[in-house]
């Protein structure tokens, strides 16, 4: 399983509330969530992000409510994968909830920027950017947490595997 996008570089304690502002969680259809995605923090993000573009972000990515907008914003719009050093909790488990890939990496959000464009291959846990002068290695996603991925969520695998 290998994503190639373009890197969009945040940094620490991106909370729910950026992600997708409070106002707009009566929104329940993913696609019109993803138009609102960022709105305050980057207003440009939702009209530039593109399918299987990379999410680099510091420590505690995903902080604040419970809610599952944020995640379903982020995959809707075109996030791949989100790179970081540090996941808040229930996020990490909401994301992998819907199918959307994380990968936790010190080196990758001190040294991936911007319009970078970058490989991840969620197998082996490499993180190369497409000239060949970085590279790192990380933890590889677990084989069953793939299956969520390769499922599209959580409630898909369970269908698929007539649970």
């Amino acid at each position: 399983m290998k994503i190639q996008g373009r890197v969009w570089n945040f940094g620490d304690d991106i909370d729910t509330d950026l992600i997708i502002p409070a106002r707009y969680i009566n929104i329940s259809d993913g696609a019109e969530l993803a138009k609102k995605c960022f709105a305050d923090h980057r207003p440009d993000f939702a009209g530039k992000v593109s399918q299987d573009d990379v999410l680099i972000a510091g420590r505690n990515f995903g902080c604040g409510s419970s809610r599952e907008h944020a995640p379903i914003a982020l995959k809707t719009a075109g996030i791949g994968v989100i790179i970081a050093r540090s996941f808040a909790r229930i996020f990490y488990r909401n994301a992998f909830n819907i199918g959307l890939p994380l990968i936790e990496s010190e080196e990758a959000a001190d040294e991936l920027s911007d319009g970078e464009e970058i490989i991840v291959d969620l197998a082996t846990g490499e993180i190369k950017d497409r000239n060949g002068h970085k590279s790192f290695s990380t933890k590889p996603i677990p084989e069953f947490m793939r299956d969520l991925i390769q499922a599209d969520g959580l409630v898909n695998y369970i269908r698929e595997k007539k649970m």
